[in-house]
């Protein structure tokens, strides 16, 4: 600890750090860039590696920019805003290569890792946020992002990613519950009773959905909080609570109630429109989005004779985005208001070869299997943590034809591939960039089952 040395920046961490090497040991390096040359301070020491802050700079990168943030590498957001938008899609793309050199198993040689397919305009991206909420010394409510690897609220005045509406309404909604004295959840305490403001805006229609989080079902000076809502953000359409007693760094609780408003509001991806309530999961930059599903359906190459599976549905998006060239698209979710807004989806896009059920894919394939009905195509698109053991064991027992992996962490999702490439190649990677400015990269990834393990 305390240590200053000179390190040299070999390429990029998962999280968007730089990575570096002293005495055989890996130093991670926030705010580092690849090919730069910096003395460091070790702020932190672990078996095999160690973690060190930037004390200066002795060769800088060329592809280093000026950030206008004035919270950058400190609310835990944005860990890029100062590398160039085309050096991060360059850096993205080798971030993928990584994760799969060391912990798929893969042979690099044979896999085609496509370039990263970025954004014209890579500002104002975000469609939804989730501001925590906490109390300064001087008795103000701030709202906003923890510091990284702390428990340091950094307020949020406007932030440079999300939708102009979210920096609004959410700035707003803060002064309305400073102003009107409702208590702040106090996670050292227990105390207090709002944690945290989701704020959604839908890109197509304007409509903005407020969810406020409690720790108890009840909520203090609400009739006078929507009163204020409603003078002064009428693009406010509905207001949620959603209750969340338990210590947990998870934002929802498995309740909501709907206080004010619309049930959903309405977004739009291409031709197609989608209702989404407070806890539905969509993607969080529309424009991408379109990119992203349009991959999708190259790599799913329909004819209009396969069954498709949408695993962790959420609104139905990725699958309703395919029936219209499937025979059949059938999805799940494990949440229920998720599978509503699957069905509600599917009758205002008019697709009736579309079938949505609450439950985990694991449980349902094998059910649909015994009746007769095998699928295709099982498209995947898992939370970071990827795919859940069952459902890996069960799309290695039940073969689909293809496997479309849809993932949001290069690290799951080589892990994930490590195992699924007992039954299947992978045919290619294709990288997309839906969070310009931090270490984040989506990926659709096809696979194909191989000749030795048809059904």
């Amino acid at each position: 600890m305390g240590q200053e040395f000179l390190v040299t920046i070999k390429r990029l961490g998962i999280n968007g750090e730089g990575v570096g090497y002293y005495k055989r040991q890996v130093v991670f390096v926030p705010g580092a860039l690849p090919q730069e040359e910096v003395v460091v301070k070790v702020t932190k020491v672990f078996p095999k590696h160690c973690e060190a802050e930037i004390i200066r700079f002795k060769k800088r990168s060329p592809h280093r920019v000026k950030v206008e943030c004035s919270v950058n590498h400190r609310c835990g957001g944005c860990q890029l805003q100062h590398l160039s938008y085309v050096s991060q899609l360059v850096e993205k793309k080798e971030l993928v290569a990584q994760a799969l050199l060391r912990y798929s198993g893969l042979d690099l040689e044979t896999i085609e890792i496509r370039d990263c397919i970025g954004m014209e305009d890579p500002k104002h991206y975000r469609n939804k946020s989730q501001f925590q909420l906490g109390v300064n010394a001087n008795g103000d409510v701030l709202a906003g992002l923890y510091n990284t690897d702390t428990h340091q609220l950094i307020d949020i005045m406007r932030c440079g990613v999300q939708h102009e509406a979210i920096n609004k309404v959410t700035r707003v909604v803060k002064e309305i519950l400073q102003e009107l004295a409702v208590p702040i959840y106090d996670e050292k305490k227990n105390s207090g009773i709002v944690r945290t403001i989701v704020t959604r805006v839908s890109f197509a229609t304007g409509e903005v959905q407020v969810t406020l989080v409690t720790s108890t079902n009840k909520l203090p000076k609400k009739a006078m909080i929507l009163a204020e809502i409603a003078k002064k953000l009428p693009e406010v359409v509905s207001v949620f609570q959603n209750i969340n007693a338990n210590k947990t760094s998870l934002i929802f609780g498995e309740q909501t109630v709907l206080l004010s408003g619309k049930e959903t509001i309405i977004e739009k991806l291409g031709e197609m429109q989608f209702a989404l309530s407070a806890r539905t999961f969509f993607q969080l930059n529309p424009v991408q989005t379109v990119k992203l599903y349009d991959e999708v359906k190259k790599a799913a190459e329909l004819t209009g004779h396969e069954k498709v599976v949408d695993a962790y549905c959420g609104a139905g998006t990725i699958g309703l985005w395919l029936a219209g060239e499937a025979a059949e698209v059938r999805g799940m979710d494990v949440i229920p208001e998720a599978i509503q807004d699957a069905r509600q989806n599917a009758k205002m896009n008019h697709c009736k070869n579309t079938r949505y059920e609450v439950g985990k894919a694991e449980v349902l394939l094998p059910q649909w299997s015994k009746k007769g009905w095998r699928a295709d195509i099982v498209v995947v698109d898992p939370p970071r943590s990827g795919l859940d053991k069952n459902l890996l064991d069960t799309l290695l027992k039940e073969r689909p034809k293809r496997v479309i992996y849809v993932s949001c962490n290069p690290s799951t999702l080589a892990k994930d591939l490590n195992v699924l490439r007992k039954k299947y190649s992978v045919d290619y990677i294709q990288p997309i960039d839906l969070f310009p400015m931090t270490g984040n990269v989506e990926c659709v990834v096809l696979m194909s089952r191989k000749a030795s393990a048809k059904a």
